[in-house]
Formats: structure tokens, C-alpha cells, sequence
């Protein structure tokens, strides 16, 4: 993207979108905005309301020194210190702290549309928020499925998007999502196996690894045990992995899921590609609950929020932890001021190496 008007070329631009106000969002926010090493990887934008950012500030004990500016405010060029666009929609006493509400969904939704629009328009180099909750945000948004899926439609993304945990430096991908089990091997297709290596190899590049190890989880118990429990192993998962593997990229299984994430965080990979959804949080949350981070990758502008929730039941007590919401921030930063260089000649090489993929992306089993 050309370089942002707001802030050094060597200090990328993120907006930060306020989450649910009844869990511990508010809190959070404010932590990362008097947070030294946050404000020293980025500038800030955030978008929310000054009075729930006050109580957020108050309930965590920090005074974050920033600037208040209304939502038709020209943004300024100096950002040493965050901004707030106060959109002024919520007084915080109106939302019953640790309950979902339509309030709070609606507060969510409307910061998180600003944050996108302001990346979309290239005012900010990456977006990130502190955690929502869904429930509300359906009651906001009644067609509300996932962030992946709201975030397509509001900036008009018809391409490929994914989420990622990232985790002291490993990281964890997958091929379904927020399917049920029982719908998950039929989704398990070589062409949606090399699509998610591709997206997963781009999006360690862009975070700053040259070159990405990624290990394949099995699907079945044993990787399926040479047949006897499952023959996706055989079909499906591994020529996938075969065909990644000659177009470039490095990776390697199918693994049993039961031992491969010993194996990444021994190093040996630096990011494991699961086949369904608790297959990889599960590892990761007990890894380290308090700081993960989730991104939504493949969007023109990298997304990150912290792993976990809204932690309703601790909401107002000064007690939430801010590694991830911290973790999150650089993470976003880092991503965020590699897009402001030219991409490596391997990102070119890489995409190019998926067209050559196309033509049997979609053989399944």
C-alpha cells in the first residue's frame, strides 16, 4: 500500500476497534494504550467511546494519555500518541456488565465497521480489536455468522480468508472451521488442503519468517493407521502435502494429531495445519490461554484480536490478563509495517506456484 500520511514509514498505522462492552473489552483497550512497547511498535486509532474507554481505564487502574477527536474529524498526521474517535454511542451504565445485550453487540459491530473502513481506505496499515461476543452480535447483526465471514461482506472481499492462533511463535491453521463435526470429512478435499498451505505459507512470510516449516495433522486416530481407521490419510491429505511440497512449500505429514504439536513446539515446525477446528485450539489454549492470538488472514490487511473471549464472569473486577490484547497489537504491527516494504521475491514465486496448483485444487478423495 502507499505509505500512510499519519505516521513514519517505518512505524505502521493500526486501528483498534473497541469490543463488547460488558465483558472485559474496555479494560483491555485501555491496558494496551499505556502499554510502552504497544505505542512504540504503532500508532493508534481507536475507535469507540470516550465514556466506556474512561470506565475501562478506571477498572484497570491505567491513565493512557490520548487524543479525543469526533468521528468527522479529519485524522491527525501526528500519532505519538493514540487517538480516539469517539463515536459516541454508549453510555457504559446502560449495559448490564457480564450480560450479553443488543447494546453491546451494536457497539461492537459499528467500531469494528470503522476500523475496517479506515484499512480499506489505507488510513491504517492493520486492524485489530479486543474480544466480541457473538451472541450479541447476532442480536446486533442478525446475519451475523463468524468475524471472517462479516468482514467479507462489509469490505467487498470475495477471495480466500482464514483463521490463525498464534502462540509464542508457533502457529496454528486449519481447514474447517466452525462446521460441525460430523460435517468435517467430506470438507477435507486436496484442493482446500493446498489452498490453506498456500494462505498459511503467505501469512508467516508476511509476519517475517523467510521460510516456513508447517507440519499436517492426520485426520483419523493414528493417521488413520495405515487404513484400518480411515483412508483420508492415504487419499487425500498426504498428496496434498506431496503436491505443496513441489510447488515450494515446506511442509510435511499427515502427523497424528496427538504428537504434532510436541513436535512444533520442540521446534521442528513453526506452524501446524489442522483439519478441524478444537483439533488445534485445544493445544494452543492449554498451551498458553492468556496469550494467543487469533488473525484472520488472506484479507488485504492483516486482523488480529486476542484468543480468547469476553470473559463475562470476570468483567469489571481489574483482574483480566493483557497478554494477548498486548500480543495481539504487535503481532498486527509487525504484519502491519511489512506491508508498507516491498513483498520478498518468494511471495511473488509462491503465488505463482498456486496458479500452477490450480488445475487439480479441487480433486477430492
Amino acid at each position: 500500500m502507499a505509505e500512510s500520511p499519519h505516521d513514519p514509514a517505518d512505524r505502521p498505522v493500526i486501528a483498534l476497534a473497541m469490543g463488547d462492552p460488558a465483558g472485559i473489552s474496555p479494560e483491555l483497550t485501555a491496558r494496551v494504550l499505556a502499554d510502552p512497547e504497544v505505542l512504540r511498535a504503532a500508532g493508534l486509532i481507536v475507535i469507540g467511546d470516550r465514556r466506556v474507554l474512561e470506565d475501562g481505564a478506571r477498572i484497570a487502574g491505567v491513565t493512557p494519555d490520548i487524543a479525543v477527536i469526533a468521528p468527522e474529524a479529519p485524522l491527525p498526521r501526528d500519532l505519538s500518541r493514540p487517538v480516539l474517535i469517539d463515536l459516541g454511542t454508549l453510555d457504559p451504565a446502560t449495559v448490564a456488565r457480564g450480560r450479553i445485550s443488543e447494546a453491546g453487540g451494536r457497539f461492537a459491530a459499528g467500531n469494528y465497521r470503522h476500523a475496517l473502513a479506515l484499512a480499506a481506505r489505507g488510513e491504517a496499515d492493520a486492524v485489530a480489536f479486543t474480544p466480541f461476543n457473538k451472541a450479541a452480535m447476532r442480536l446486533a447483526v442478525p446475519d451475523y455468522d463468524d468475524e471472517i465471514a462479516f468482514t467479507a461482506r462489509f469490505i467487498g472481499f470475495e477471495g480466500q480468508a482464514k483463521e490463525f492462533n498464534v502462540l509464542e511463535g508457533l502457529w496454528n491453521a486449519r481447514v474447517t472451521s466452525h462446521v460441525p463435526l460430523s460435517g468435517v470429512a467430506p470438507l477435507i478435499t486436496r484442493g482446500a488442503i493446498l489452498d490453506n498451505l498456500t494462505l498459511t505459507d503467505q501469512a508467516l512470510r508476511d509476519s517475517g519468517l523467510a521460510r516456513p516449516r508447517i507440519a499436517v495433522a492426520a485426520l483419523n486416530p493414528h493417521a488413520g493407521d495405515g487404513g484400518n481407521f480411515g483412508r483420508e490419510e492415504i487419499d487425500v491429505i498426504g498428496p496434498a502435502v506431496e503436491e505443496a511440497k513441489a510447488a515450494g512449500i515446506a511442509c510435511d505429514g499427515p502427523f497424528p494429531s496427538d504428537t504434532v504439536f510436541l513436535r512444533a513446539r520442540r521446534g521442528d515446525f513453526d506452524a501446524v495445519l489442522t483439519m478441524f477446528h478444537d483439533q488445534g485450539q485445544i493445544a494452543m489454549k492449554l498451551i498458553g490461554f492468556e496469550q494467543g492470538v487469533t488473525l484472520l488472514g488472506g484479507f488485504p490487511f492483516p486482523i488480529c484480536t486476542p484468543a480468547h473471549g469476553t470473559a463475562y464472569e470476570i468483567a469489571g473486577q481489574g483482574v483480566a490478563h493483557p497478554g494477548a490484547a498486548r500480543n495481539a497489537l504487535l503481532l498486527a504491527a509487525r504484519m502491519g509495517a511489512a506491508r508498507r516494504r516491498p513483498r520478498p521475491e518468494a511471495a511473488t514465486s509462491l503465488a505463482a506456484a498456486r496458479e500452477a496448483m490450480r488445475p487439480g485444487r479441487d480433486t477430492a478423495a
